[in-house]
């Protein structure tokens, strides 16, 4: 049996269903479902993805026995309707019109009137007794054919058109210039003239005349909706929104409806709830004597859609009444477009609206108090972007477009969302001096180190001209919570001049600028930022979610205040402390680890390092007294040395300076700290390998730290993390010597103190040897940003100027997405499957983590549920995602209890 292509709906009986989404699209699978339930909706067919997906499979050619199947489908509805396409006397007209299995709103095309001919189009007129109606019909039609279908500019059928209105509507209606020449001002006259001028247009573009045969306009017309599926706006939607898996576009060919036959006839867009604040009211508007696409093209300002009770009431009580049962068959807030013809109603589409990150969490819990939906479908329904919109300024929407758009200077990546506003300046000194003098600042870089962290922390915002999403800069600012945007190429950034250019407009220090960490746009002015209020429904649906995880969630923080907010965001503990960081809070405590790495010999090592003591020791108290009770996993110092000093020949000597030590010996010492690839490099635990003496000060102020907490009963569980293990021997060595410095401290203040040792499983050889590894450690933490670096070898800050390639499924589709955004499951994913399984075959308790950049990520919260990992740990900012995605991940598949046995096959 042939495989079916199309599907009717007409006549209260529809072929297909409202589940059928992959097969019919969004919009084909909503007009089955409206009509199988009784609603007023035109007939017609509806193609399936499948034919799209065989097209571009085939070299653009349709399913054998498809031309035949249209034809019977179009022959079907003529009957149903009792009108044939193109007919000279009462013509049937259709809209031909895309929809996925997934709404991309603009993104794909429509046609409208289809069917018109100059025949045809004097049967309509004579039919309708409405001339005017049918050519503005007409002109419509050759408008839209010809640009979407065959490709001729829109402007140059706009131009005619607005040729007219200026030089006969205009004079014949004495319309003053103040005031727009309206398309309904232009009378049959008028519109009879412009027929003739829009074919001509279309001629010599095409090379053909406009087609007159209503089988070659519906051909064409299905033709440029499935290209329009390949379309660059559209692959791009695709990508941006990461939609993936889509067979394609169905195509639907339904009766046309006219809302632009009067004043009793009308078109307009609803929501069955407000989409900005999920209020439960009838939101949308509505044009009288107007077709749909002039409702989308705000030709015209529209009118309220409450304003239709009062034209046409009877119009309205249904439509009402409509809004009613659609919201409780689908049991979620609506998006419908309707017309309204002569004073009769029909609904053209129905969808799941889209809504603002507000109205997502209102509506959701107000659907279940109305016992609509569960509260489980309730936290489905919740996205991560949902909870992102909630947190960060924005630009104030109320600014016009035409200011942003005069005062655009230049795009990048969009790293972290919302939006800063501030002077620029170019360095972090700066920018944290200009801030202590009470001046906002956006840092202004080509790239950042850790050496930048304190400007970066200062600053409102960060703007780099290298790196991508996980970038040094976009990592740092996500943990924060700060508005960045990376990957600006176009920017020139001169040091020197302190200048930043784009083209012929160059910036200088001091100068206001505006970004916008969410579209990756920076403007040249200080804009007005607003932060929006968390809605109560918020805390509710959160509480539910925590409610139903199984996973737990810890934060990556480095001081007590972003301990402090992590908390308030719903952070259950630390699963990563970068004690790094902390070296550059201040001048003293930067010159006390310069000091350090820049000498020669342990004793004046450990002289510099004991100056740091006191210092790390302050951090460590302040963050266990925000966490009381909580765990810290306090990672050991990572990065290679030479992140740490300057490396100019101007900061040098100035470095040399405060030293009090000969240039020469400072620059050689740097030159020796430089490696050729130093993410490989002398950095992590080879460090204390190599200079135990820096071990020896980590774990002792961070023993001491706990033991004076614990003094003052603020309850500690430190867990000390070594990064970057390869060798179970190499991890034994540091434990040791990490246990007995604790014993000793323990010794000394005449306590005790619960602590843990561990590591981070972030090399392919520690997750390949992690049975050897579980039986020194404690526990086990995921670094999943080096181990995706050091599985695909790609560097995280290079490879955005090759990843898009990869990722792009019009050029190769090679990865379903950034493996830096979201975790490698198939590659990563399966070493993290074996040292699982190898390290709870020696531990069957063994804590196990992850505290990359993924932990954070939807999906990869989602593989550690599945894998019975215990917490996953990410920035501040997305805890309440980790949260969320956690809950989601029990209610699709519950973790069975007490089960900690992972199925792998092992080749």
């Amino acid at each position: 049996m042939a495989k079916k292509n199309i599907y009717f709906f007409g006549g209260g009986k529809a072929e297909g269903k409202g589940d059928m989404k992959d097969l019919l699209g969004g919009k084909g699978a909503g007009l089955a479902e409206m009509t199988n339930i009784g609603l007023p909706v035109p007939a017609g067919f509806t193609i399936t993805t499948e034919v799209c997906d065989y097209f571009y499979k085939s070299s653009k050619k349709y399913p054998q026995g498809f031309s035949t199947e249209l034809e019977k489908n179009l022959k079907r509805l003529e009957k149903l309707v009792g009108k044939k396409l193109g007919d000279s006397d009462d013509p049937l007209l259709v809209s031909v019109r895309s929809g996925a299995a997934r709404s991309m709103p603009g993104m794909m095309e429509t046609i409208l009137n289809l069917g018109l001919n100059d025949k045809s189009v004097e049967g309509l007129a004579k039919k309708t007794s409405n001339k005017r109606f049918a050519l503005d019909a007409y002109r419509r039609f050759i408008t839209m054919y010809g640009s979407t279908a065959m490709g001729v500019p829109r402007h140059r059928f706009d131009y005619e058109f607005d040729d007219i209105k200026e030089r006969k509507t205009r004079h014949r209606l004495n319309i003053p210039r103040s005031r727009m020449v309206l398309d309904t001002d232009v009378n049959e006259s008028e519109l009879q003239e412009l027929i003739p001028r829009f074919k001509k247009v279309y001629k010599e573009n095409t090379g053909k005349e406009f087609p007159q045969d209503p089988l070659e306009q519906l051909q064409g017309a299905i033709g440029a909706v499935i290209g329009s599926w390949m379309a660059e706006k559209a692959v791009t939607y695709r990508r941006v929104e990461k939609i993936t898996g889509l067979l394609g576009t169905a195509v639907n060919i339904v009766q046309m409806v006219f809302g632009n036959m009067g004043e009793d006839s009308g078109t307009g867009v609803c929501f069955t709830r407000d989409p900005n604040t999920g209020e439960n009211i009838f939101y949308g508007d509505l044009l009288m004597n107007a077709q749909g696409e002039d409702v989308v093209a705000g030709i015209r300002t529209p009118i309220h859609l409450s304003d239709l009770g009062k034209i046409l009431p009877e119009a309205y009580k249904q439509l009402l009444k409509v809004r009613s049962r659609l919201e409780k068959h689908y049991k979620d807030m609506q998006d419908i477009e309707f017309t309204v013809e002569e004073g009769k109603l029909y609904i053209l589409q129905c969808r799941t609206g889209k809504r603002s990150p507000m109205a997502a969490f209102s509506i959701a819990v107000d659907l279940v108090k109305e016992k609509l939906i569960t509260k489980k479908d309730a936290i489905l329904r919740i996205t991560d972007k949902d909870i992102e919109g909630l947190f960060y300024p924005v630009i104030d929407p109320k600014i016009p477009i035409e200011v942003l758009q005069q005062n655009l200077f230049a795009t990048g990546i969009a790293a972290v969302p919302g939006a800063a506003t501030g002077a620029i300046v170019f360095t972090a000194k700066d920018a944290e001096h200009w801030t202590a003098n009470g001046k906002t600042v956006i840092l202004v870089r080509k790239e950042t180190s850790p050496e930048d962290v304190g400007g970066m922390h200062a600053a409102k915002g960060i703007l780099t001209a290298t790196g991508g999403k996980t970038s040094h800069a976009a990592v740092v600012a996500r943990g924060w919570g700060k508005c960045c945007v990376v990957g600006c190429e176009d920017l020139f950034i001169d040091y020197n001049a302190k200048t930043v250019v784009v083209g012929k407009t160059t910036l200088k220090e001091g100068d206001a600028i505006t970004i916008n960490g969410s579209s990756g746009e920076v403007f040249k002015i200080e804009m007005n930022l607003i932060k929006p209020e968390l809605p109560k429904a918020y805390y509710t649906l959160m509480g539910w979610a925590d409610e139903h995880r199984k996973l737990k969630v810890r934060t990556n923080v480095d001081t007590p205040y972003d301990a402090e907010n992590a908390i308030r965001l719903g952070a259950e503990g630390i699963g990563l402390c970068r004690t790094e960081h902390m070296f550059f809070d201040t001048e003293e405590r930067r010159i006390a680890i310069q000091r350090m790495i820049i000498s020669e010999d342990e004793e004046t090592r450990r002289k510099s390092l004991f100056e740091l003591l006191p210092f790390q020791r302050k951090d460590f108290v302040g963050i266990f007294r925000a966490m009381d009770k909580k765990a810290v996993t306090i990672r050991l110092i990572d990065p290679p040395l030479h992140e740490f000093v300057p490396h100019t020949e101007a900061a040098q000597k100035q470095l040399a300076q405060k030293l009090s030590l000969p240039f020469h010996q400072v620059k050689r010492r740097i030159e020796r700290l430089h490696e050729a690839n130093p993410m490989l490099g002398h950095r992590g635990s080879r460090l204390l390998i190599t200079y135990p003496e820096i071990l020896e000060m980590q774990v002792r102020a961070i023993i001491e730290a706990a033991c004076e907490c614990q003094k003052k009963s603020i309850k500690v569980s430190p867990e000390i993390m070594l990064p970057l293990i390869i060798d179970a021997k190499e991890l034994k060595i540091l434990a040791d010597k990490a246990r007995a410095i604790a014993a000793e401290v323990m010794k000394e203040q005449n306590a005790q103190v619960k602590y843990l040792i561990g590591t981070m499983i972030e090399v392919p050889r520690a997750a390949l040897l992690a049975d050897q590894i579980a039986e020194v450690a404690d526990f086990f933490s995921f670094g999943t940003n080096d181990l995706t670096q050091m599985t695909l070898g790609m560097s995280r800050d290079d490879a955005g100027r090759f990843l898009p390639d990869y990722v792009d499924e019009k050029k190769t589709g090679i990865l379903a997405s950034d493996p830096f955004q979201s975790l490698d499951q198939d590659g990563v994913g399966f070493l993290m499957r074996i040292a699982l399984l190898k390290g709870r075959s020696k531990k069957k308790d063994l804590k196990v983590g992850i505290c990359g950049e993924h932990g954070g990520d939807p999906s990869s919260v989602e593989f550690c549920h599945m894998n019975n990992f215990d917490y996953v740990s990410c920035s501040p900012f997305r805890v309440p995602i980790a949260r969320l995605a956690a809950a989601q991940a029990e209610i699709k598949k519950p973790r069975p209890k007490g089960n900690h046995q992972i199925k792998i096959k092992l080749i």
